[in-house]
């Protein structure tokens, strides 16, 4: 008798386990990760309860908004930690702290522990916002390793998921909690959480595979994601106009879930691909031995005429290391090197001038709509069109950079200085508004804030490398919080607070006899967003400058070394009959 037939389940066990470690769903666990790592989106949401719940002025509530755009957006500790831990500590340690920072503040809000005093509470803030400084460090650096020829396609992605992340949990605590923004808390502090937790084991970073096919795939992810958007904005635009049940919110919530895991079927299919290409025979080659044609002996090299290693100069100062000695452009660069090399100088300018004046317009959208008279429900709709334009940014920003760059070697610092100069004309716009600008100007500058961090993440693991990535890109974004806060809060603020006492004094009113400024008319950020743009301008030069200085090394083969060591996965040739 012969041996039975293997069981359906044996069948099944090692392609499950061939799944789990495989970077597709690796890739699809780090959509998932990112989908709960823009909880700081949300901010604008639950602030008002925090206000009310707490009693804090408006003061206040800018300062807890300061201390979490800055954990936001300080992730070199994460980076740092990163370098000598693997992915799955970064990732369960980022979880602790986003449980940790937003459950202590939906403890307060809902006056469960006794009210908090106001540096407590910034740091509560700040520890949950910077928990998604480890979802990106661990979920985001992955990726790139895994797909390096990819990145500005898997950047965008990636970063694209984390800005429908607000609007995807607005949908779910919607479904799930009604309208008790007090609970979206609650939501934001053991969802992202739970998501790490679940896929710590399987985003890992992978040996290096080239499939014919990759950028196939991308865009089949890259459409589901722009079907979520479009049906995101469509309920939110419906939800604005029109009272939804209960039903009718878990309606869309399942929808949106279900969008979400299309790209799970996606990854267990290519996996599937790739687990029927290993099974089949492979095709032996004999070994063929060249001998030399002129005399029919082999050539042989005499070893004293190679100089494998250059002899010793004497050891050589950490100074010159850093400052003289430093690798070529693309190759691993170390931490002290590319920090303090030209190239990232000018790359801060930039994402100062850049990232920080975006931050300051999207910071201000809701009161420049009220300054302009715009009803509560169009200003509402003005910050819906950022967010989804964000993404869009976003994705154009890693889809397009890449092809534009694989096919016409078009450098990725001339895409980023483009997008400066977008957001310029956007800024000019709020400066100078004219019926319905505003909409267009949202629409603008939420593309170019969309599109500048994929740029700048690619541009970093293009110079400098990938050995030290997950520390740089972290320190890359760090001209953000200090272009926001010095934008922001020492000019835009002041200046609309300016023009605010200007309106009292021609009413002969002090500032005592009113209970908060306000500010009516064109003229309230007129000369501010003039500034801006003049600040952006001057980013953009400076990307200019990046543009000259990398011109010929984006002119080269940039992702050869990649080609070079990676394992090519394809069909083998079928073996001819016998």
């Amino acid at each position: 008798m012969g041996e039975p037939p293997p069981s359906t389940t044996t069948k099944t066990l090692p392609f499950l386990v061939h799944v789990l470690h495989g970077r597709w769903f690796s890739l699809f666990a780090s959509f998932l990760v990112m989908t709960g790592a823009g909880a700081t989106y949300l901010f604008g949401v639950y602030s008002k309860d925090i206000k009310s719940s707490l009693g804090y002025d408006q003061t206040t509530l800018n300062l807890l908004g300061f201390f979490k755009d800055l954990g936001a957006n300080v992730g070199v500790l994460s980076g740092l930690i990163a370098e000598i831990t693997p992915t799955w500590f970064v990732l369960l340690l980022g979880s602790g702290l986003n449980f940790a920072g937003y459950f202590m503040i939906w403890l307060a809000v809902t006056n469960r522990i006794a009210k908090p005093k106001i540096w407590q509470m910034c740091l509560y803030i700040c520890i949950g916002a910077n928990s998604q400084n480890f979802a990106n460090t661990g979920a985001l650096v992955t990726s790139v390793s895994n797909f390096p020829e990819s990145r500005g396609v898997v950047l965008g992605l990636l970063k694209g998921f984390t800005g429908l992340s607000g609007a995807i949990m607005t949908q779910i605590y919607l479904a799930v909690y009604g309208n008790d923004s007090k609970s979206l808390i609650l939501l934001i502090a053991w969802l992202p959480a739970a998501i790490s937790v679940v896929f710590v084991y399987t985003i890992r970073k992978m040996s290096l595979v080239r499939q014919p096919n990759e950028i196939r795939i991308f865009y089949h992810f890259l459409y589901v994601s722009v079907f979520l958007a479009l049906f995101i904005m469509a309920m939110t635009i419906a939800q604005n106009l029109v009272s939804f049940s209960q039903r009718a919110y878990a309606g869309s919530a399942t929808v949106v879930i279900f969008l979400l895991f299309v790209p799970l079927f996606m990854a267990i299919k290519e996996e599937l691909n790739i687990w029927e290409m290993n099974k089949q025979p492979k095709v032996a080659v004999d070994e063929v031995k060249l001998d030399n044609m002129d005399n029919g002996q082999d050539q042989l090299v005499n070893p004293s005429s190679l100089e494998l290693e250059p002899k010793s100069k004497g050891k050589e100062s950490c100074f010159a290391n850093v400052f003289l000695n430093k690798p070529e452009r693309g190759e691993d660069y170390n931490i002290l090197q590319a920090l303090l090399s030209t190239d990232m100088l000018i790359l801060f300018v930039a994402t100062f001038c850049g990232l920080g004046t975006s931050l300051t317009a999207v910071d201000n959208l809701g009161q420049i709509g009220e300054s302009l008279g715009y009803p509560t429900k169009t200003i509402k709709s003005f910050v819906s069109l950022l967010s989804i334009w964000n993404y869009f940014g976003r994705i154009f920003a890693g889809f397009v950079s890449e092809i534009l760059l694989a096919k016409y070697k078009f450098p990725r610092p001339l895409m980023f200085t483009l997008v400066l100069f977008l957001s310029c004309i956007g800024l000019l716009m709020i400066a100078f508004p004219v019926p319905g600008s505003v909409y267009v100007a949202s629409i603008i500058i939420g593309f170019s804030f969309g599109a500048q961090l994929p740029l700048i993440f690619a541009i970093i693991s293009e110079l400098f490398g990938l050995k030290y990535y997950s520390t740089l890109f972290n320190c890359g974004q760090l001209g953000s919080p200090l272009g926001s806060y010095i934008l922001n809060v020492r000019v835009t603020g002041p200046l609309y607070d300016r023009e605010a006492l200007k309106e009292l004094a021609k009413k002969g009113l002090t500032r005592s006899a009113v209970k908060e400024l306000v500010c009516m008319g064109s003229h309230c950020y007129r000369l501010s967003f003039i500034i801006l743009a003049c600040v952006c301008c001057f980013g953009a030069t400076a990307s200019l400058i990046l543009v000259m200085r990398t011109r010929e090394f984006y002119n080269g083969d940039i992702y050869k070394k990649f080609r070079e060591g990676a394992q090519v996965v394809q069909p083998k040739p079928a073996l001819p009959p016998k």
